[in-house]
């Protein structure tokens, strides 16, 4: 059965930098299920997985585009310690919400000096071409509540 859409699919993968770095994997005995044509994928993870079967084995190389999108400057910044009102202790790695033209993103500091605290409103990955080696595990036909609810459902319909 090939990978259509609402189809639930479990695949293996490891995700590779540039520099050939492990970034995520998840294995055979562990594989990350999705239910598919529901946009719950990076796109190009999306569209390379579609019409794959059961054991199928590839790589692919995802341009920024097709993964977390092009690094934006205009979401990363130094704003006022003020802006933080009611925080004790902003600290490097802590996530916000921020209100930017097109509505609220969520932004995690990068920096905390005495004037300013810098964050990012960008995806970790963003700007980054990603490398992915791919096995297909199962696929089978999503069931009515999945495709209601818009995700894929673990053993015995868990969410």
């Amino acid at each position: 059965m090939p990978i259509t859409k609402n189809s639930v699919v479990a695949f293996a993968y490891t995700l590779t930098d540039d520099d050939g770095e492990v970034i995520d994997s998840a294995d055979t005995q562990n594989p990350l299920a999705y239910l598919h044509g529901h946009s719950q994928l990076i796109p190009g993870m999306e569209k390379a997985l579609g019409g794959r079967d059961v054991g199928d084995q590839f790589s692919i190389d995802l341009p920024p585009e097709e993964a977390y999108g092009v690094y934006d400057e205009n979401l990363a910044g130094a704003v006022p310690h003020s802006a933080f009102e009611g925080v004790d202790k902003v600290e490097v790695g802590m996530q916000f919400q921020m209100e930017f033209p097109g509505g609220l993103k969520v932004v995690t500091v990068t920096d905390v000096d005495p004037q300013h605290v810098t964050v990012d409103g960008n995806h970790p990955l963003a700007g980054e071409t990603l490398h992915f080696d791919i096995e297909v595990v199962s696929i089978r036909p999503a069931t009515k509540d999945e495709i209601e609810h818009r995700h894929a459902h673990g053993p015995g319909g868990a969410h």
